[in-house]
């Protein structure tokens, strides 16, 4: 990895290059996105069914979209017992964690008739998007439909791209139905995003999309933004990891080059305020790639997108961290828990050299779906608050609203919005009288 001192102008380099990779800078294929989600949007099922054809290579029609009990039956067969015994234990850690986040409904009153509150009402209906092909997360299946289900969702649909022989990858299987998914439908790419916001006969509209993808699914999201609701525009992994001289180089070259395998566009990033660790680092980096499986796009990730830096104080590596605001970032310092408190933008913090960055995509509960680009200067991690709406309450007696009628008028007309004004006057006009 490619070692460099950090000063404003490498932050600055860094940033802009970073930043190229989101989504939104992918307007070439915005094109073919929104010619996909008009097709499905006028023909519905037929449209997904020729996309599934000649995207996947799967004959697809009404009578099979659908994954049947069969289907899931046999997943379940083909299935390593010991895989879907940490499925299991993973899910109990993620529903532990995510029910510390409910929101309950509440309300208060006063003496003078007054009664305001919030009233929490789960969405009906959501649809969780998992991509297919080589790529096969069942983790991401937990991590989308888990929050949903302990929000109270009434319905959750997943699509998924099934392969040439029109199955669906059974670990993914397996973990849809452990986590609660009520539907399996046998569609991906931009025309299953499509499919979800207006409803085909066969896939019904839902109230919310969640669920990374490639940039088809990205950009098909974005499309569809307003006509239902999404979790986020997903850019490629990232993590940054801060250190001082008292990180164990191994973990933390191990822990960067975990982020680097997901793909090219990848970002692995370690500030460290020790020279000696960063080149130790740097040494243990290239000695893991040659033994590890996917080295071709670890290398190419690395040599777009990894660096190491070096800080002159660790207040220099912390502004910086806030900065770049990575989607996981691992601090490991003599002190972790001092420096977390000095960390404004990250989306998931992982503290101490046994806390590594797949220990948090896998097992630990907390959400892996996290803010990338950037965006965890105000976006947060997936969480049961995505699959909630808020409906504010009010409640006034006739004495409460006397009291404030003439404020409330004089508020109105001073926005010349008589009608507003007149809704209150008319309540106490004889009274004026």
């Amino acid at each position: 990895m490619r070692i460099l001192e950090l000063t404003p102008e490498t932050q600055e380099n860094i940033l802009e290059k970073l930043l190229k990779r989101s989504p939104n800078s992918y307007g070439s294929y915005e094109a073919s996105v929104n010619e996909i989600i008009a097709n499905v949007r006028e023909h519905r099922d037929a449209a997904v069914f020729d996309y599934t054809k000649k995207f996947d290579g799967a004959s697809i029609d009404a009578s099979s979209i659908v994954v049947s009990e069969e289907e899931i039956r046999k997943a379940y067969d083909l299935v390593d017992p010991k895989l879907l015994e940490v499925i299991r234990k993973a899910i109990v850690n993620i529903r532990k964690y995510h029910e510390k986040q409910r929101q309950q409904s509440w309300f208060t009153s006063e003496d003078n008739g007054i009664i305001l509150g919030q009233k929490v009402t789960p969405l009906e209906r959501v649809g969780v998007y998992v991509p297919g092909g080589k790529a096969v997360y069942p983790s991401s299946v937990l991590m989308n439909i888990l929050p949903a289900k302990v929000a109270g969702v009434d319905e959750i649909i997943m699509t998924t791209p099934p392969g040439k022989d029109g199955t669906v990858s059974p670990s993914t299987l397996v973990a849809a139905r452990e986590s609660g998914a009520n539907r399996i439908y046998k569609a991906g790419g931009a025309q299953a995003i499509a499919a979800m916001a207006f409803g085909t006969e066969s896939i019904p509209k839902v109230d919310k999309i969640v669920g990374p993808g490639n940039i088809y699914v990205a950009l098909a999201k974005k499309a569809v933004f307003g006509y239902v609701s999404i979790d986020s525009i997903a850019g490629p992994s990232e993590i940054l990891v801060l250190a001082d001289e008292s990180a164990n180089p191994r973990y933390v070259a191990a822990d960067l080059l975990s982020q680097a395998e997901h793909d090219e566009m990848a970002s692995a990033i370690l500030i460290t305020t020790s020279r000696e660790l960063a080149q130790q680092v740097s040494e243990e980096v290239e000695q893991f790639l040659t033994r590890l499986s996917r080295t071709q796009i670890i290398q190419k990730s690395l040599d777009n997108y990894g660096y190491i830096l070096i800080a002159d104080t660790m207040e220099e590596a912390i502004r910086t961290a806030n900065a770049i605001a990575s989607e996981h970032l691992e601090i490991v310092t003599k002190n972790p828990y001092e420096v977390m408190t000095k960390i404004r933008n990250a989306g998931a913090i992982f503290l101490g050299e046994y806390s590594s960055e797949p220990l948090g995509d896998y097992f630990a509960g907390p959400n892996h779906v996290l803010p990338t680009n950037g965006t965890a200067r105000f976006f947060s991690a997936l969480s049961v608050d995505d699959f909630i709406k808020k409906s504010s309450i009010i409640s006034y007696s006739e004495e409460a609203l006397r009291a404030v009628s003439r404020d409330i008028i004089q508020f109105a007309e001073c926005e010349q919005l008589t009608a507003h004004a007149n809704s209150i006057r008319v309540r106490f006009e004889d009274e004026a009288e």
